[in-house]
């Protein structure tokens, strides 16, 4: 490893107090990596094997890890792989640092999730400005994470304005998972699916509860109102890093496929398929749930009403799969 000078204090835009985890088994590599990160404002914590990063990853998650690769025992790519397979530390940036210069090695790096990969010996001030990046994008990430909890939290307010309609967007997160995965789709979609179940009428925060809450009828005025709220919704969810995936089901979980539906009218598979999922396990839960304007419905009832409305209000295509898992009892399994 080329020595370099160390360097004082970065700026003050720079002085982060974040935490990195500085793994290697060679004793003078860490300590020389740790004077340059401490002399520039870094919290360090050592670590001289793979088990013993991973308990202390686990134990306390860092803000970046510096991993070396070739080490006794675990490597830097399977520490690296188990990192980022757990949901404690997937988002934590690493950087590996190794002496195999070789294509295919970096290629298993990448693979194993590593967010850098420097080679030996390396230049302390590139080093620096990759953890000064990565943590940068980490400030952000922690940032978003903050905010999709007050976002969640609205939902669950929003749910806390109706005792009609408590657990409901538990209920309907699990019910649309189940069916996106009896329809095989992919992991990041059926997770999309799931929140979009849970946010699907966080827009109801703008809508008064005298409303959501009334016994009889609804006027135009008030037709008007609730039909507002998957638009709210959608706007509501915008600073979410999956706003992109979850918006869409959020506006589109009162369209209808004869294009009868709002807001925006939508028609057969141009309703998104995990806004269609929502719509159909959303109507089956009211049915089922008593409401201020009736009582609960039979399963039995439910369901029938379910068939007879697929291809008018409901994708046909998704009835019969979603009555089959009713049906074994595999919506809440």
């Amino acid at each position: 490893m080329r020595k370099t000078k160390v360097r004082k204090k970065a700026s003050k835009e720079d002085q982060y107090s974040g935490t990195i985890l500085v793994v290697d088994d060679e004793p003078a590599n860490v300590d020389l990596v740790q004077s340059y990160l401490k002399a520039n404002s870094y919290k360090v914590i050592k670590a001289y094997s793979g088990e013993e990063a991973l308990k202390k990853a686990f134990a306390d998650p860092p803000d970046l890890i510096l991993l070396d690769v070739m080490m006794p025992g675990i490597s830097g790519f399977e520490i690296c792989r188990r990192l980022k397979s757990d949901n404690r530390t997937q988002l934590i940036p690493v950087i590996l640092l190794t002496a195999l210069q070789d294509f295919q090695s970096k290629i298993q790096g990448l693979e194993a999730g590593a967010d850098e990969f420097l080679s030996k010996p390396f230049n302390l001030t590139e080093l620096l400005t990759r953890v000064r990046n990565l943590l940068r994008i980490k400030r952000l990430t922690d940032q978003l994470e903050q905010t999709e909890s007050v976002i969640f939290a609205l939902a669950r307010a929003v749910e806390a304005k109706d005792s009609y309609t408590k657990e409901h967007i538990l209920r309907i997160a699990k019910y649309a998972e189940r069916l996106g995965r009896a329809l095989n789709l992919e992991s990041q979609e059926i997770l999309a699916i799931r929140y979009g179940g849970i946010l699907h009428d966080i827009g109801k925060i703008g809508v008064s509860e005298a409303i959501l809450r009334k016994p009889g009828p609804l006027t135009e005025q008030e037709w008007l109102e609730i039909r507002k709220h998957p638009i709210i919704g959608e706007s509501i969810i915008q600073p979410m890093r999956f706003a992109n995936k979850v918006g869409p089901i959020v506006r589109g979980h009162h369209e209808r496929w004869d294009g009868k539906g709002y807001p925006d009218g939508l028609k057969e598979k141009a309703i998104p398929l995990g806004a269609r999922i929502v719509a159909l396990v959303d109507s089956y839960d009211a049915m089922t749930t008593d409401r201020p304007y009736r009582k609960a419905l039979s399963v039995k009832r439910a369901c029938r009403e379910i068939e007879q409305d697929a291809g008018s209000k409901f994708d046909p295509e998704l009835v019969p799969i979603f009555l089959k898992l009713l049906k074994e009892g595999a919506l809440l399994s």
